[in-house]
């Protein structure tokens, strides 16, 4: 669950993932990165999305491309990549993206992501059996739903494979219009998907609701839409991220609600 990001300013080298062809039905394929060339893919795609189209300010790092999204959790993650491909069997560009801090990888890494934005204290009796997703993200040219289904498809599998319960993450939303799509969006999702009180978390540096208009009538992004048909519920009240210019609304899912149809997905 992570990141969809925003607008400010994108590099004019930065590449730029091919259109698919419309009129020909795409392929989509599953698989965990294997290879560090793999994850190169991946962050490939995070920076098409985050700061190409979405507009986030990515520090580049010392030794790093700059056309990559990369991050300290990326090494102590598995990362599950959704590739578009043809009728001729040949796999094509990731497409779609997300990673996966285990309980016993976020001891080594010192935490989980969400931990840096949320105070996650209620959530410490289940934290053994929690894995938490992020930078999660799809191209624009596969966000009708196919390539959601695998990646919660793969995730299934993976919880199931490490008797883990329960995922969480910080699904990110736009506030290149001030916030107040944002926080209409968390008053929204809160009033028919807020988790119980036991489960709630407190954001370290809030959005500031109470400033802000939450009477608009907005559509979630198209993630978060997925994230919610998956049984995902709301932890608390959305963090406001400086770098990344988002307001990011942690989110829970159980896997005892993940309705059967995302459990068995093949390509």
């Amino acid at each position: 669950m992570n990141r969809s990001q925003i607008v400010t300013h994108a590099p004019s080298h930065a590449p730029v993932l091919p259109r698919p062809e419309r009129a020909t039905p795409v392929r989509l394929s599953v698989s965990w990165a294997s290879s560090e060339a793999e994850v190169r893919e991946a962050q490939a795609l995070r920076y098409q999305v985050f700061a190409v189209e979405m507009g986030a300010r990515l520090a580049p790092g010392k030794g790093r491309a700059a056309d990559l999204d990369i991050d300290l959790f990326d090494a102590y993650c598995e990362h599950v990549l959704v590739r578009a491909g043809g009728d001729d069997g040949e796999l094509g560009p990731v497409v779609g993206t997300y990673r996966v801090l285990t309980p016993a990888a976020a001891k080594r890494a010192g935490g989980f992501y969400s931990d840096t934005e949320f105070d996650l204290t209620r959530l410490r009796s289940m934290r053994s059996r929690v894995a938490e997703i992020g930078r999660s993200c799809v191209h624009a040219d596969h966000r009708s739903g196919g390539a959601i289904l695998a990646l919660w498809g793969a995730m299934a599998e993976f919880m199931t494979r490490n008797g883990l319960d329960t995922v969480i993450g910080c699904a990110s939303v736009s506030m290149r219009d001030g916030g107040h799509f944002a926080a209409s969006l968390w008053k929204q999702i809160a009033a028919t998907h807020l988790a119980p009180i036991d489960c709630q978390v407190r954001p370290r540096l809030p959005l500031p609701i109470a400033h802000l208009r939450q009477d608009l009538q907005v559509e979630a992004p198209a993630l978060i839409r997925g994230y919610l048909r998956c049984g995902a519920k709301l932890m608390g009240e959305p963090a406001w991220d400086p770098d990344f210019n988002t307001a990011d609304l942690p989110l829970l899912v159980r896997m005892a609600d993940l309705p059967a149809r995302f459990r068995r997905v093949s390509f």
